[in-house]
């Protein structure tokens, strides 16, 4: 291993949005700082399994009606 290439390794505390923390090594910030997060799996609907809002405006439909007609031939 190449040596002054690499961050410093060290331990930081991760606070979730509840208030509650818990302690890991990271190469964020500096030892012993608090990384506080805005989204975390206790508030986040992707991990919570609420309703997500899906932000394609119709771009998808739109798509499929501008090439709907458009095929590839096969070549054997």
């Amino acid at each position: 291993m190449k040596k002054k290439i690499h961050p410093k390794y060290h331990k930081i505390k991760v606070e979730m949005t509840d208030g509650s923390q818990f302690e890991t090594k990271s190469t964020w910030g500096a030892e012993g700082e608090i990384l506080k997060l805005d989204i975390d799996p206790i508030s986040h609907s992707a991990w919570t399994g609420g309703k997500q809002k899906i932000l394609d405006k119709g771009r998808v439909s739109k798509f499929n009606k501008k090439f709907k007609n458009f095929r590839s031939e096969k070549k054997n």
